[in-house]
């Protein structure tokens, strides 16, 4: 992950790092080899190093956690759930703009 602000989820920390945060969470699930995800990777960075204390963003690598993707029925990557206060709140599938999410997660 190239930007710090940017959290690996694990099936270990992800119940504290999502399900108990009280704000606004993005979950990206993507994996190495993913083409689009790639693409969208630096858009993510972007929002979450210019929104610190408004969104918090984490990565779910779908190959090493095999059990998340299937809890949330992932389907397609990449995949991101917006969650608020723990609760999955809106699901992008595929590419999109960063207008797009920040709009999603009312930055705008």
């Amino acid at each position: 992950m190239a930007s710090e602000n940017v959290f690996e989820l694990t099936g270990a920390n992800f119940s504290e790092k999502v399900l108990n945060n009280k704000g606004l969470v993005l979950v990206d699930f993507w994996a190495e080899w993913c083409g689009p995800c790639k693409m969208i990777a630096p858009l993510l960075d972007q929002i979450a190093d210019g929104n610190i204390g408004k969104v918090q963003i984490g990565k779910v690598d779908v190959d090493k956690n095999p059990e998340l993707s299937s809890q949330y029925n992932i389907r397609a990557i990449p995949t991101l759930l917006i969650f608020e206060d723990g609760k999955v709140k809106e699901q992008i599938v595929g590419m999109t703009s960063k207008a797009s999410l920040e709009q999603k997660l009312g930055l705008v």
